[in-house]
């Protein structure tokens, strides 16, 4: 492309161009062709005066004087340059001219020749304007001519630099790819160095750790920090070459650096042990050169244990965060180096077992033989296990700054325990007492038991659990408590034999006061109660106030026990002893043992107490000790049924025998035959439910009670009067009057003597009263039909004459008045009974007004 400055060039001129310079403007002017009249008049005032211009050519006698135009900013600047480039000389004036060529004129030739001269100009003056925009048109030809051409080349140039520069980015996006292609590789390259760094590192430690492990005196530095770093970058291989077992030496590492880690491991226990031995050493030879008391004792058995102690606790957890078994490990497996954890927890626990044992079995024996409590269990035991929680707490509190975690504690405690178990096993067996059995098992439960059920804050597991060292005593005292109350059971009550007196029941003694009971009164019962702290007895027949904490309710004992059989009073007692002393389902099984026997002995001896009086008194006997027994064992929640399981072997017994007797026991048919069939031994599943049996019988009982009465009252319209010929109803009704109103005051005085509870009393005379009302409403029923079958008229309702006999609701009026019963009563209704009904507004009755339960 041109430079713009090719438009400035020297212009000949045969005329002294004016100094015109156009306006100097930016503003853009009009085309030529396109211009106001004042720029016409100007070009006109222009040609007026070309045309007086004289051509000087003929004077100048040298080149040109170059005048410099000034670059045309616009198309309007252009045109003052071309005219300043047209404009005639200014150096000779117009006159001058003519003047100089007037002269020169001399002859006609002269004058022809300048005239012509001035014709030309004339002529050329007169086309001059159209002469210079011809020109003008011609420049600006060239000159477009010239930047169209510039253009072009420009514009050929830009498209090869666009060419250019296209192909100069594509290149360079090709050389971009390259490049990231490149970087790409060679961070995968710098990546692959690196995992192969990473692993050949878990390949290059085995030769190191090799010398190391090796090397003279290599377990001085067990207790170093390097020690610890080079086992843990043993488990880093071992978990590396665990995790890549494609790897080609995977394996044949994996096995060196287990045998490593072994060698390792090893070290630090044979450190461990070493530095126990060295300590017990020291301990033990300054006990054996002078005598020490307590407290230098302490001190030297604890203190200098305590030295040190934090440095071997590092390094067994070495050992024993390596001895955790693995997920997915089949259940019952041991881990790896768990073998060696127990080894030093096997190594102190001998260590302390030989200096701490002695020192426990010498104290035994002392506080066996201390005058307090060589005869008494329960004395020794509070004193020896106290002795015995004081030195298990010091020692687990030394055991955990050896170790952490209680793992093999327990059994080395247990170890320290067995001093204190050889002379308290021995005194619970031969302990026959059985209050002072009760007095043991609750001194432990107390005392050195949690409870379960009321606790509520979470257990301290950095604390000793004494209850788990205890436990052997408890369950040894609880065990013998049970066979006592066997015995017990067996001795006085299944097999007790009722003497005289027992079954003698005079008005003085028969007559149970139960001043201010209430028999419907709540019963404190249930499982959180405890029983603490029972006083023993010298005579186990003697019921105290203490023996029973859920009866001390508003009446006094020894009264309420007054008229008791025997069995009764012992069923009782031993159900308070052995009360929250046992586990609950053994409680349960031996309360309905108790209960089961306790029955049957009542029974036995109202079957005595009927041959002695009569059969009316033993009702009466059995009914208040069956009250007596209800009411109470409600005290004692039991809440379990117990399933009496046992084997039938007849089946079996008689096929053997045939077979036997036949010849063919060893013949293999007769041997399927057995298997076959139902000649296996049968399981005989009998539900003992001593409630359930308990209510069933106290129901007989009252069943037959008031059948008794009323059968008494109303024998004369009975079925075998009625069978009689001579059988007259309305005698027979006037007798059953009769026999009614003294039957009635004889069993409120029997009621009396044997009862004192109003309402038991009242209830139990209307079952009386509606027994004897059924009794006679089918009397009545018969008669009537035999009337109406003889066609005889029926009486009305309404009371009639005294030789007719009474219709029933007649009878049922009657015997109400006669009966006068009081109320309604209610027996046997528990505590939580008593709440409900209360509550609902009615009454829950165990003895309903036709004699049931």
């Amino acid at each position: 492309m041109h430079d713009d400055a090719s438009y400035y060039s020297f212009v000949p001129s045969a005329y002294v161009q004016e100094q015109t310079a156009a306006p100097s403007r930016h503003r853009r002017k009009t085309s030529l062709l396109a211009q106001s009249n004042e720029n016409t008049q100007a070009n006109e005032s222009l040609i007026g005066e070309t045309k007086a211009v004289e051509d000087p050519r003929e004077e100048i006698k040298g080149p040109p004087e170059a005048v410099l135009s000034r670059r045309a900013q616009s198309y309007a600047d252009f045109h003052y340059a071309v005219r300043a480039i047209f404009k005639p000389d200014p150096g000779l004036g117009d006159k001058q001219k003519e003047e100089k060529r007037a002269e020169e004129i001399e002859d006609s030739v002269d004058f022809d020749k300048w005239y012509e001269s001035i014709e030309a100009d004339l002529h050329d003056s007169s086309h001059l304007e159209y002469s210079v925009y011809k020109d003008q048109l011609k420049f600006t030809e060239s000159y477009l001519d010239s930047l169209s051409s510039t253009t072009n080349a420009t514009l050929e140039v830009l498209a090869h630099l666009s060419h250019s520069f296209r192909e100069v980015e594509a290149q360079t996006t090709t050389f971009q790819k390259q490049c990231e292609e490149l970087v790409s590789e060679q961070h995968r390259v710098t990546r692959l160095a690196d995992d192969i760094g990473v692993n050949v590192q878990y390949y290059s430690y085995l030769e190191p750790i090799t010398r190391r492990l090796n090397a003279p005196g290599a377990g001085n530095f067990v207790r170093g920090k390097e020690f610890s770093d080079m086992l843990a970058r043993l488990d880093e291989c071992l978990e590396y070459m665990g995790a890549h077992p494609s790897q080609r030496e995977a394996s044949t590492y994996k096995s060196r650096y287990r045998s490593l880690l072994t060698r390792g491991l090893t070290l630090i226990r044979v450190n461990f042990v070493g530095a126990l031995r060295d300590i017990s050493q020291d301990v033990s030879r300054r006990i054996a050169d002078r005598q020490l008391n307590e407290t230098t004792m302490s001190a030297l058995l604890y203190a200098k244990f305590r030295v040190g102690a934090s440095e071997l606790k590092e390094i067994a957890q070495e050992i024993r965060k390596r001895s955790i078994i693995s997920k997915g490990a089949d259940v019952g497996s041991e881990a790896e180096y768990q073998s060696l954890m127990n080894e030093l927890y096997t190594s102190y626990s001998t260590t302390r077992g030989k200096l701490v044992i002695p020192l426990v079995t010498k104290k035994m024996a002392d506080i066996a033989q201390a005058p307090s409590t060589s005869s008494d269990l329960v004395a020794f035991a509070r004193n020896s296990i106290g002795y015995i929680k004081g030195v298990c707490a010091d020692e687990h509190e030394l055991w955990r700054e050896w170790f952490e975690g209680d793992d093999g504690v327990y059994d080395f405690l247990e170890s320290v325990c067995e001093p204190l178990y050889d002379h308290l096993r021995p005194r619970i067996i031969h302990e026959n007492e059985l209050a002072k059995l009760c007095e043991l098992c609750t001194l432990l439960q107390t005392r050195y038991m949690r409870d379960l059920d009321d606790e509520v804050e979470t257990v301290d597991l950095n604390q000793l659990d004494f209850y788990a060292l205890i436990q052997p005593a408890l369950e040894d005292a609880q065990t013998r408590l049970v066979f006592r109350t066997q015995a017990i059971l067996r001795d006085e009550i299944k097999n007790y034999k009722p003497k005289p007196e027992d079954l003698d029941h005079t008005s003085d003694n028969k007559q149970v006061i139960l001043q201010g009971i209430n028999i419907n009164a709540p019963v404190t019962s249930g499982r959180k109660e405890s029983v603490n702290d029972l006083s023993a007895r010298k005579d186990p027949n003697t019921v105290e106030a203490s023996d029973f904490p859920s009866l001390l309710y508003g009446f006094e004992v020894e009264t309420m026990f007054r008229g008791w059989f025997p069995t009764l009073r012992k069923a009782i007692w031993l159900l308070s002893r052995i009360y929250r002393l046992v586990n609950s389902a053994i409680f349960d099984d031996l309360a309905h043992e108790i209960v089961h026997q306790t029955t049957l002995s009542l029974h036995r001896a109202s079957l005595l107490v009927a041959n002695r009086t009569t059969l009316f008194d033993a009702q009466l006997f059995l009914l208040k000790h069956l009250l007596f027994l209800k009411q109470q064992i409600v005290a004692f929640d039991i809440e379990f049924v117990t399933p009496d399981v046992s084997f039938d072997f007849s089946g079996v017994t008689n096929t053997f025998y045939e077979l036997r007797d036949r010849g063919g026991l060893f013949d293999p048919r007769n041997l399927w035959r057995i298997m076959g069939g139902n000649l296996l031994p049968r399981v005989m599943e009998n539900m003992l439910d001593a409630k359930a049996e308990l209510d069933g019988r106290l129901r007989t009982v009252i069943n037959d009670f008031t059948s008794s009465a009323a059968g008494r009252m109303t024998h004369p319209i009975n079925d075998s009067a009625r069978g009689k010929k001579s059988f007259d109803a309305t005698a027979a009704l006037h007798k059953t009057q009769q026999l009614t109103v003294q039957e009635v005051s004889v069993l409120r005085h029997k009621l009396n003597e044997y009862l004192d509870d109003a309402r038991t009393k009242e209830t139990l005379v209307g079952a009386v009263q509606n027994q004897v009302i059924l009794n006679y409403e089918g009397f009545y029923e018969w008669f009537a039909a035999g009337m109406r079958a003889a066609g005889a008229k029926v009486g009305k309702r309404g009371k009639g004459r005294e030789d007719d006999v009474w219709d029933a609701d007649t009878f049922e009026s009657w015997a109400e008045e006669v009966f006068a019963v009081k109320g309604q009563g209610f027996v046997g209704t528990t505590g939580e009974d008593s709440r409900r009904d209360s509550g609902s507004g009615t009454g829950s009755r165990s003895i309903s007004r036709d004699g049931s339960v």
